[in-house]
C-alpha cells in the first residue's frame, strides 16, 4: 500500500466515511487586509472566521494577479513556476504555461483521485488569448469549466452523489472596473479611505518608484482613489451575498458537515499609501497581506491562528484533506494540522520570501510624456505605479526579530530594510543604520529562498541562520 492511499484510508477513517471531505475555495481579487477590506464581509466573518479559523499573517508571494494565481494552482513560488507578470510574454496563462505548469495544477491531483472539480471565475490574467487556444481550451483538472459565471448554487444542487468534489469560485470582485450591483449603489456613500499609517506620506529612503509621486497628494487623486475604494467596498458586498449562499446550499444538499470551506484573496492592495494612487505591486504590507479564512470537519470554531500561512500552501493543504502526501514539487506545506487539534502539529515556518518582476511598456504613455519610456500603470497626475527595473525579492521574517529585507535588480541595486516590530507602517528604511552583520545574514536568506525547490523551501529555517541573534 503506497503513502497515499494509506492517508487517504486515515482521512475516510477520521470522518466515518469512505467519502472524503469536500473543499470548497472563495478566492476575491485585490482585496487587501491592511486596509480594513474584510469590513464589508460580515456574512463571511460569521460564517466561515467565526466557525472556524482566521489566520492574522496570510501573505501572498508576489503582489500580481498572474503569477498570484499561478503560485496557487501550483503550490509554487514563481521562480519555480515562471510566471513573471499579467502578459503572454510574461508566461501568463501562456502555450508554455499550457504545457508545463497546467499539468501541474492541484485540480489534475484531486481529479486523479476521484473528485468532481468545478471552476467559475477569473482564471489567469490572458486566458482565453485567441493565441493560446482561446476560450475553447478547458485547463486541465476541471471537469466543469465557466469562466466568469456563477453557476455554483446549480453545480451544488446537480453534483453527483457521495462523491467528494472540489469547487473554486474565482470573483472578479474587487478588482477594476467595480461594477456594483444596483442594490449596494449607495451602500459606503460617504466612506473615504483609512488616512492613517503611511497615506499620503512621502517615500522617502525607499527605491526610485517610490520616490517619484508628489506629497501632499492633489486633491483630485485624493476625489479618484476614495470613489475607488467605496465601489471596491461596494462590490465586495455581492461577494459576502455569494458566501452566505453557498454556505446555505452546502446546508440544504446535507454536504456542510462534510466540507472544507476557504476564503482568501490573491493579493492586496492600496489606496493613497506613499502617495500612490491605487494599485497593488509593491513589496509593503498593504500589498502582500490577505484575508484567509478557513472552516470544516475538526476545526474548532473562533480560533486565531498567527503562523504565516502563504497562498502557496494552499494546493497542499487542498491535497493534504484529500489524502496525498505533500507533493516534492510544491514549494508550500499543508496547513492542516495547524487548523485541525486532532492532528499532530508540525513545526512552522517563521520566515518566506516575496519575489516580483517589474512590468512595463516599451513606449512613452501618451497621457505622460514626461516619465519616460518604462513604466507603467500610470494613473492621476501621471503617477506610474510599475516599471520594468520595479523587480525585486524580500525574506519576511515573522519571529523575535520581525524584518522584511529587500533588494532591488536595478541600475542602485537598492536595498530596503523594516523593523515591523517598531515601524508596522514600513515609514523608515532602516538599511543604512541597522548592523551590517544583520544584512549579510538577510542577504544570504534571500539567496537560499531565491533558489529554493519542493522540500529545500519548506525545510530550512529562519532560527539556523541566526536571524534572532
Amino acid at each position: 500500500m503506497n503513502l497515499a492511499v494509506f492517508l487517504l484510508l486515515v482521512v475516510s477513517f477520521r470522518f466515518g466515511h469512505c467519502v472524503p471531505p469536500n473543499i470548497v475555495l472563495i478566492l476575491t481579487d485585490d482585496q487587501d487586509i491592511e486596509l480594513e477590506g474584510m469590513t464589508p464581509m460580515k456574512k463571511t466573518r460569521a460564517l466561515i472566521g467565526d466557525a472556524g479559523v482566521t489566520f492574522t499573517n496570510a501573505f501572498a508571494v508576489t503582489p500580481l494577479c498572474c503569477p498570484s494565481r499561478s503560485a496557487i494552482l501550483t503550490g509554487k513560488y514563481p521562480h519555480n513556476h515562471l510566471v513573471r507578470n499579467n502578459s503572454l510574454d510574461g508566461n501568463c496563462s501562456s502555450v508554455q504555461w499550457q504545457k508545463v505548469m497546467e499539468p501541474q495544477v492541484f485540480s489534475v491531483y484531486l481529479k486523479n483521485r476521484g473528485y468532481q472539480t468545478f471552476y467559475a471565475g477569473k482564471y489567469l490574467n490572458k486566458y482565453g488569448h485567441a493565441t493560446v487556444g482561446g476560450t475553447a481550451h478547458v485547463p486541465l483538472g476541471w471537469d466543469h469549466w465557466h469562466g466568469l459565471a456563477n453557476r455554483s448554487v446549480e453545480f451544488l444542487q446537480s453534483k453527483k452523489h457521495r462523491v467528494p468534489f472540489f469547487m473554486m469560485l474565482s470573483t472578479p470582485a474587487c478588482h477594476s472596473p467595480w461594477t456594483v450591483a444596483p442594490r449596494y449603489s449607495k451602500s459606503y456613500n460617504v466612506t473615504k479611505a483609512p488616512r492613517h499609517g503611511s497615506f499620503n506620506v512621502h517615500g522617502k529612503d525607499k527605491h526610485w518608484l517610490l520616490r517619484q509621486p508628489k506629497t501632499p497628494m492633489k486633491n483630485t487623486s485624493i476625489e479618484f482613489l476614495d470613489n475607488v475604494f467605496r465601489r471596491r467596498w461596494q462590490t465586495l458586498l455581492s461577494v459576502d451575498d455569494l458566501v452566505e449562499k453557498v454556505i446555505n446550499k452546502l446546508e440544504e444538499v446535507k454536504e456542510l458537515n462534510d466540507t472544507y470551506i476557504f476564503y482568501t484573496s490573491d493579493h492586496g492592495y492600496h489606496t493613497g499609501q506613499f502617495s500612490l494612487p491605487i494599485d497593488k505591486r509593491q513589496l509593503y504590507e498593504f500589498d502582500i497581506r490577505v484575508p484567509l479564512l478557513v472552516r470544516g470537519p475538526g476545526i474548532k470554531a473562533k480560533q486565531t491562528i498567527k503562523e504565516p500561512i502563504l497562498n502557496i500552501d494552499l494546493a497542499p493543504t487542498f491535497l493534504n484533506i484529500a489524502g496525498y502526501d505533500v507533493l516534492k514539487s510544491m514549494d508550500g506545506s499543508s496547513f492542516l494540522s495547524l487548523m485541525d487539534s486532532s492532528l499532530n502539529k508540525t513545526h512552522w515556518r517563521n520566515d518566506f520570501l516575496v519575489e516580483y518582476t517589474g512590468e512595463g511598456a516599451d513606449k512613452t504613455d501618451p497621457a505622460c510624456p514626461n516619465v519616460g519610456p518604462g513604466v507603467a500603470e500610470c494613473f492621476p497626475d501621471c503617477v506610474c505605479e510599475d516599471a520594468f527595473n520595479n523587480t525585486y525579492a524580500c525574506v519576511r521574517t515573522l519571529s523575535k526579530t520581525n524584518l522584511q529585507y529587500c533588494e532591488f535588480a536595478d541600475s542602485e541595486s537598492f536595498v530596503e530594510v523594516y523593523n515591523l516590530t517598531s515601524d508596522p507602517h514600513q515609514l523608515i528604511n532602516i538599511a543604512k543604520i541597522v548592523d551590517p552583520s544583520l544584512l549579510v545574514k538577510m542577504n544570504q536568506r534571500l539567496i537560499k529562498l531565491e533558489s529554493c525547490s519542493g522540500n529545500d523551501c519548506r525545510t530550512i529555517k529562519v532560527e539556523e541562520d541566526g536571524f534572532d541573534s
